[in-house]
């Protein structure tokens, strides 16, 4: 029996976009005014939320990945607020739109993560 794509290592869909969704918010201050403050802020969420799909891409298992994705998100969508960017309308709509998009993709990821994570478990 053929295993299906997104139980595969290197093959979920949702993971491929969160990795690209990293990267935009890594670069994003590139075609967007920022300060230092926003900047640095989507650099390093974005780093973070890059890696954790590179992860989540290598071990399609691995539950909590999902989860930490969804909390990055949420942390990228409310940074606008908390960390008084909000005038930046870029880097603002950046955070807000990437950072939704990552929540999203999580959740939506989280059901794949833990029928994959049963599946292995029911392997040893």
């Amino acid at each position: 029996m053929t295993e299906p794509s997104t139980t595969r290592a290197w093959m979920r869909p949702h993971d491929w976009a969160e990795v690209v969704l990293g990267v935009v918010a890594v670069l994003s201050f590139l075609w967007v005014d920022t300060d230092n403050t926003a900047k640095w802020t989507m650099i390093v969420l974005g780093a973070l939320i890059a890696l954790d799909g590179l992860l989540s891409l290598a071990m399609p298992g691995m539950v909590y990945g999902e989860g930490v994705q969804i909390v990055l998100g949420a942390l990228l969508f409310i940074a606008p607020w908390v960390l008084t960017y909000t005038a930046m309308n870029g880097a603002a709509w950046s955070s807000w739109i990437i950072g939704g998009l990552t929540l999203v993709i999580g959740a939506a990821a989280l059901p794949v993560a833990n029928a994959e994570h049963g599946r292995m478990a029911g392997q040893h």
